[in-house]
């Protein structure tokens, strides 16, 4: 059996990977993301992303925060060969909204902030006020289930070299921030 740590250190690019696709496939392939959660009206960038760069000698990370924030940072540091490490993200569908932040090595949503439900105004509610909050956690990690299964299947196809990378390079390189 794989030892837990060297399977983590092993394969600590994929969850990087799965966020810098992310970004990629927000900005150029919104549809298709739609396409896997039918109650997703959008899923944007929040206010916070962090990017690696691993090389030899050291790491270097670039973070970006703030709602106004712009990317020129972040594209940089992706022509550099950074990868995403950390994004913040806001999914809405219909009047509610979601927000939380996914790290490149867990994929757990953090800081998650989700709609408000109706005001307890009885202890008979308790249950339904839990099932309600219950449900609402359980729409983002439904939707980081199905997201990243989609770019699994994408990042395991033949075309990811011939198909998805060339695109991906086009768009890092043309890109302004």
């Amino acid at each position: 059996m794989m030892d837990v740590v060297y399977a983590l250190k092993r394969f600590d690019f994929l969850g990087k990977e799965f966020l810098t696709w992310l970004w990629f496939a927000l900005e150029n392939q919104p549809d298709t993301l739609r396409a896997l959660d039918a109650q997703m009206s959008s899923l944007e960038i929040g206010n916070r992303l962090v990017l690696h760069n691993k090389n030899q000698q050291n790491t270097e990370t670039v973070a970006i925060r703030g709602d106004a924030a712009g990317m020129e940072e972040g594209v940089l540091a992706l022509r550099k060969g950074a990868l995403v490490a950390e994004m913040n993200l806001v999914y809405r569908s219909g009047d509610e909204s979601w927000q939380f932040t996914l790290r490149g090595d867990t994929l757990d949503p953090a800081s998650l902030k989700v709609p408000q439900t109706g005001r307890l105004e009885t202890k008979e509610n308790i249950e339904g006020t839990a099932i309600e909050k219950y449900h609402l956690y359980r729409r983002v990690v439904d939707l980081i289930r199905a997201l990243f299964s989609h770019f699994l299947e994408l990042r395991l196809d033949s075309r990811w070299q011939s198909a998805v990378l060339p695109s991906f390079r086009t768009w890092i390189n043309t890109k302004e921030g």
